[in-house]
């Protein structure tokens, strides 16, 4: 098993350039690596959806940083999945709640649920932390390779 690298933050701030100009980034979360956009930008998302062929009645996973993130996302959030996201985050855990009008459709492949999660991988939780906003992101599975030294020697 390899050791994750520590968080390089001239990366990490080359990755917030590159999703505040609209961009897509890699990025690891504690199960999958992710094809990351900026979740608010609507040609960003979109974007991901292109690149990696999906449908896009297929809803993303909202990153975000930490659970006040929650009520920027959903309305009507039940107590139990507070008391859950307290508990399980930062970590794998990804709450569908009803989504806010903000919550934009190519997000939420135009469902009226968002789901959201607050990755605990250093880098992601670095990215997201360092980011203005919170990212979309999807399995980067376009790559046949599952470890993260094989990702950063095909991205770098």
């Amino acid at each position: 098993m390899t050791q994750t690298p520590p968080v390089d933050e001239v990366r990490i701030a080359e990755a917030v350039r590159v999703l505040e100009a609209g961009g897509l980034v890699a990025m690891p979360t504690e199960t999958v690596y992710g094809l990351a956009a900026d979740a608010d930008n609507e040609s960003a998302v979109l974007s991901t959806y292109a690149a990696k062929g999906r449908p896009a009645d297929h809803p993303l996973i909202v990153h975000v940083a930490g659970i006040d993130a929650i009520s920027h996302w959903a309305e009507d959030v039940p107590p139990e999945a507070w008391l859950l996201a307290k508990k399980y985050w930062p970590g794998p855990l990804t709450l569908v709640l009803k989504k806010k009008a903000r919550c934009g459709l190519w997000v939420t492949g135009g469902q009226d649920t968002v789901a959201l999660r607050c990755p605990s991988h250093p880098w992601a939780h670095a990215l997201i932390s360092t980011f203005s906003g919170d990212a979309t992101a999807t399995m980067f599975d376009l790559l046949s390779c599952s470890d993260w030294v094989s990702v950063w020697r095909m991205l770098f």
